[in-house]
C-alpha cells in the first residue's frame, strides 16, 4: 500500500491547449507537468511494469493532450489521454514525487529514448 502524501493537493488545472497540468499542494509547492511527461511517466503497469527492469520508454507523446481528468476516491486522478491511454491512476504521492523529481526523470527519459533511437515525435 502506498504511503499517505506527505503534502495534499489543493488544485489541479489543466491549461488552455490541454498540454499542462499545474498541481498545488498544501504545503507550498506546485508543479506544472506537460501532458507528455504524464503520458510516458504514467503509474500503469503498461508503461512502469511491475519492476524498474520492465519499464517501458514510450516514444511519439510530444504531441499528446489531456482530454479529462478523472477524480479516483480521494486518492488519486485518472488522466484521460487524446492517444487513448487511461489505465495509470496518478495519486497525489506519485504526482507529488513526479513534481520533485521532473528534472531526474526527464532528462533520463530523454537518454532512454536516445538509446533506443526513438523520438518525442510521433
Amino acid at each position: 500500500m502506498e504511503a499517505a502524501p506527505a503534502a495534499w493537493p489543493v488544485e489541479l488545472r489543466v491549461d488552455g491547449p490541454r498540454t499542462n497540468l499545474t498541481i498545488a499542494f498544501d504545503n507550498g509547492e506546485r508543479f506544472t507537468l506537460s501532458a507528455e511527461y504524464l503520458r510516458v511517466e504514467s503509474p500503469s503497469a503498461e508503461v512502469q511494469g511491475h519492476t524498474a527492469a520492465q519499464k517501458q520508454i514510450i516514444g511519439g507523446k510530444r504531441a499528446v493532450t489531456i482530454k479529462m481528468l478523472e477524480p479516483v476516491g480521494n486518492y488519486a486522478v485518472r488522466i484521460h489521454f487524446s492517444d487513448g491511454h487511461d489505465s495509470g491512476l496518478y495519486s497525489w504521492v506519485w504526482l507529488l514525487e513526479l513534481g520533485r523529481g521532473h528534472g531526474k526523470k526527464w532528462e533520463a527519459y530523454l537518454k532512454a529514448l536516445k538509446e533506443k533511437r526513438l523520438s518525442r515525435d510521433a
